[in-house]
């Protein structure tokens, strides 16, 4: 790749995630014609450790895939700048305008696309947190495509109304994006049945009737799950509040499809969320510590990076059957 006698600007489009949704980042990559003894990087738009340290990242990467980075300086501008920019998602975006800034895309508009992914300094793509919201807001954008990590696709595959292609390496990034520049691209996306997964049957290692005596314990909890009613056991330790509170989702109605999505969401920013499932189908339960629910009472005004361990287990919030905790 060499410059082309004149200052290019190249954009692409990622997405960074707040909370349990996500927003759409525009990547644009600006290079000078100005030779220097080495490539310089400097990245913008308030980016944390991660984003900044992508810089290495991104060099090595596009070096082991075949690429020549010529000697001059590289302007990552992250937009909207007033949003802080998070995580090691960036790098595929960061990669993916470079190679378009110096011609090594025959496309030239990816606008349509949104890219995610952690590249490793051979140019091989890791999974990230939160892809599952990401792909939620490339939808709700308009924003038809979406090339993530393999690991990640499942996930992301199971919103409606977006393209999920799953890569594993730069290269192959490069090369579907050259093939949309001919047209449609060749590759199908991949395709999750949600209704199958929600209608496997469910098996439950907790079961309710494997409960034995607790008489008054198991009327309250049938009533407060028929009901969609809050329940607050107390009792010593060894009484059984655990036992009971752990299998109360196996009488607890399936989750919906908007249900099972909000869960996986909490699931996939937690990053706690099975890569080969794709969507959380049973309803959660969470046990956490009182050192847990302490720390996260005390750091309650400072905004969380992820989902808390009691976020993650009240992923149905406005549901009437979500599971009670002990």
């Amino acid at each position: 790749m060499a410059p082309s006698g004149r200052i290019m600007l190249f954009k692409a489009r990622s997405a960074a995630v707040y909370g349990i949704d996500a927003h759409i980042i525009d990547v644009e990559v600006d290079f000078s014609l100005v030779a220097q003894k080495e490539e310089t990087f400097s990245t913008v738009g308030l980016p944390d450790a991660a984003v900044r340290e992508s810089r290495d990242r991104v060099r090595a990467a596009i070096k082991n895939s075949g690429f020549d980075l010529p000697p001059t300086r590289i302007t990552i501008n992250l937009a909207p700048a007033d949003i802080k920019k998070e995580g090691s998602g960036f790098d595929l975006p960061i990669a993916v305008a470079i190679l378009g800034a110096y011609g090594g895309l025959a496309i030239k508009d990816v606008s349509n696309f949104v890219l995610v992914g952690e590249l490793g300094l051979d140019g091989t793509l890791r999974a990230v947190p939160g892809v599952l919201p990401i792909a939620i807001a490339a939808r709700n954008a308009g924003i038809a495509n979406l090339i993530l990590p393999a690991a990640n696709a499942r996930e992301a595959a199971v919103v409606q109304g977006v393209n999920v292609f799953p890569v594993t390496s730069l290269l192959e990034v490069r090369e579907l994006l050259n093939s949309a520049a001919n047209g449609p691209i060749p590759a199908p996306p991949l395709a999750v049945d949600t209704t199958a997964l929600l209608g496997d049957a469910q098996s439950h290692h907790a079961d309710f009737r494997d409960v034995r005596g607790q008489h008054v314990a198991r009327r309250a909890l049938e009533v407060a799950a028929a009901g969609g009613h809050n329940i607050l056991m107390i009792g010593p330790p060894g009484s059984g509040k655990t036992m009971l509170a752990k299998r109360l989702p196996s009488i607890l109605s399936p989750l919906r499809f908007e249900e099972a999505l909000e869960t996986t969401k909490i699931h996939s920013v937690a990053g706690v969320l099975n890569k080969e499932e794709g969507l959380v189908t049973q309803r959660p339960f969470r046990t956490p510590s009182p050192t847990q629910a302490s720390s996260v009472a005390a750091s309650s005004r400072a905004p969380a990076k992820s989902p808390s361990p009691i976020t993650a287990c009240s992923s149905s919030t406005n549901s009437p059957s979500s599971p009670a905790t002990s």
